[in-house]
């Protein structure tokens, strides 16, 4: 019982880091809406920090919202949302 117990420690102690990295990834992106046609540049918080990944999780919520993902411009950790909150708005951060 008593490894079993380790065991589940150390794999959470391990797990703990992969999920702190993955909240700290995010993507810039630019969307479209048709009829009548609209535009915006965003930032999104996305769970990897992998172009595909990025890709995979902001065209399903945009989506959702009735807007077609464009282009994924960069993914980048949070040292670069300053920069970028001018630049996106309404859009930071909102999917």
């Amino acid at each position: 019982m008593k490894h079993i117990l380790l065991s589940l420690a150390c794999a959470a102690m391990l797990a703990a880091p992969a999920a702190a990295q993955a909240a700290d990834c995010f993507a810039d992106y630019k969307a479209k809406k048709d009829a009548p046609l609209r535009l915006h540049y965003g930032v999104a918080q996305v769970s990897a920090c992998d172009r595909g990944t990025a890709q995979a999780d902001l065209k399903n919520r945009l989506a959702a919202n009735g807007w077609t993902l464009l282009q994924i411009v960069s993914v980048f950790g949070p040292e670069g949302l300053d920069q970028r909150k001018d630049s996106a708005g309404q859009y930071f951060l909102r999917f």
